[in-house]
């Protein structure tokens, strides 16, 4: 039988592109499209229409939601409530967030990532094996120019990441900045971060690690939404596998 699954933020960018990914793939079913905006209209190669009522998830085995983070906050509880599964795709959560979710969810699971697409996952897992072996590092991340957020969540979890597996020493003799934020927002494990905002742009990453006499970059691009829809649909497939919060694609992959 398919999964049915439901997609809060329907009419958004992501969210149009999880129905259509939803509706393609014999086995999941769309069977909710919530949205604010965009009430009524009709779902792509579908007889399902918008709505603004919640309650509709109560018919779904699991919700997608790629919302914004405030609103996420407000919905991960009711969809809980409902014993629905969540796989969560919004940035801007913090750590008290999830551990408070992890109280919520007991008669369902929620998969929480930064970035769906795999080659996002597999970049990441490669920063942490290199970053041991190198003595600095920065990020550059691009994305689209309507991202409301900087650093983006990829960036900082790879930041994070990066900090847990090295002591690398970050050289930085910039004292003379005649732009503030020239170096770009630097992290507690003295990580800088760069962000790009840009019209033409998906979600594209570098990380540049360097020592004496050579440099690394490992580089991911994603061209077009349709790269993160592998990922979400293997997480709406596998949710059900995962008790309480799973961060990340990782575990779903058996990285």
């Amino acid at each position: 039988m398919a999964i049915k699954v439901g997609v809060l933020g329907a009419s958004g960018r992501m969210g149009s592109e999880v129905c259509k990914a939803v509706i393609n793939d014999p086995d999941t079913a769309l069977v909710a499209a919530i949205d604010e905006n965009n009430v009524g209209e009709s779902i792509a190669s579908s007889d399902l229409c918008i709505t603004d009522d919640f309650s509709a998830v109560q018919d779904a085995d699991v919700v997608v939601d790629f919302t914004v983070a405030d609103s996420v906050r407000r919905n991960l509880p009711k969809i809980a409530e409902s014993e629905v599964h969540a796989v969560v795709g919004t940035t801007g959560l913090t750590e008290a967030d999830i551990e408070g979710l992890k109280s919520l969810f007991k008669g369902s699971n929620c998969v929480i990532a930064p970035n769906f697409a795999i080659s996002a996952v597999l970049m990441m897992r490669f920063s942490e094996l290199a970053a041991p072996h190198f003595d600095n590092v920065e990020i550059i991340e691009y994305h689209h120019s309507s991202k409301v957020d900087a650093p983006s969540g990829t960036a900082l979890t790879t930041a994070e990441r990066i900090g847990a597996s090295s002591t690398m020493r970050i050289k930085n003799s910039t004292d003379n900045f005649i732009l503030d934020g020239a170096r770009g927002g630097v992290t507690e494990d003295g990580i800088s971060i760069h962000s790009v905002r840009m019209e033409g742009m998906v979600a594209h990453q570098d990380v540049i690690f360097g020592t004496d006499g050579q440099t690394l970059t490992i580089r991911q691009d994603s061209y077009d939404r349709s790269s993160f829809m592998p990922g979400v649909l293997l997480a709406v497939k596998n949710v059900g596998n995962y008790p309480g919060i799973t961060i990340g694609l990782e575990p779903l992959l058996n990285l």
